[in-house]
């Protein structure tokens, strides 16, 4: 099984619509990581934030839906 990250930043409407289809989608336990602070997250992350990562190092970029979502967790 899979674990996940999402990588968000502070006050971006993008993200919090994305922990509503997370929520929607009764997306299993994550953790999330703001970029703000640091560098190497904000070169990496800072133009396609929210990002969903799983452990094997697979990424969903925003623009993502509930089936989107659903396919990747299992995936």
């Amino acid at each position: 099984m899979h674990s996940f990250v999402l990588y968000q930043r502070d006050d971006c409407h993008l993200c919090d619509q994305a922990l509503a289809l997370l929520a929607q989608a009764r997306f299993p336990e994550f953790q999330s990581v703001w970029i703000d602070e640091d560098a190497a997250l904000e070169h990496r992350y800072g133009v396609r934030v929210p990002v969903l990562r799983r452990s094997d190092g697979e990424e969903l970029d925003w623009p993502f839906d509930v089936q989107a979502i659903c396919r990747f967790a299992q995936a």
